[in-house]
């Protein structure tokens, strides 16, 4: 392994850490709803940025960190990102051609569905959520798709040079 790829390496999973700390944050009840899925927007961007080194094992592996961390169903997170990176692999070139206002619906499309996902299995062991609040927080992300896509851009710019 080269030292580019070290680095490299080193820069994604720091990113997926940072993710995994604030997918973890305490937040006020009242506000849990709006909390961005941070995990699955620094997913999406390495996708887009690096398909060669992060694809559908590492959103299985993130996603599994994911469900330990929060406590969940093992799986189930696991589940919904592969479901994300097999997609935004296969959009990747479509998606980086536009700007950023189209990219948001197809990141709209990815984090919608990971929530669609992570619905179907609370719904099969009978806890689906009762209010429509449960979609605010991909909203949310596609609201901060555009900073974080530009913060990991920069991050990527300075580690790797």
């Amino acid at each position: 392994m080269s030292s580019y790829q070290l680095r490299q390496f080193f820069q994604i999973f720091v990113s997926f850490f940072v993710a995994w700390l604030l997918m973890i944050l305490p937040m006020p009840f009242d506000w849990q709803w709006l909390r961005p899925d941070w995990l699955t927007l620094v997913l999406i961007y390495w996708i887009f940025t690096l398909p060669q080194s992060v694809g559908i094992l590492t959103a299985w592996c993130a996603g599994l960190v994911m469900d330990i961390l929060s406590g969940g169903i093992l799986g189930q997170q696991a589940l919904s990102m592969v479901v994300v990176a097999f997609f935004a692999r296969t959009l990747r070139y479509r998606l980086r051609l536009f700007p950023f206002w189209q990219q948001a619906l197809g990141i709209l499309l990815l984090v919608g569905l990971k929530d669609l996902v992570l619905l179907l299995v609370q719904w099969l062991i009978g806890h689906p959520p009762r209010t429509l609040l449960y979609w605010a927080s991909t909203v949310s992300s596609v609201l901060l798709w555009p900073y974080v896509y530009r913060l990991l851009q920069v991050y990527e710019r300075k580690v790797l040079v």
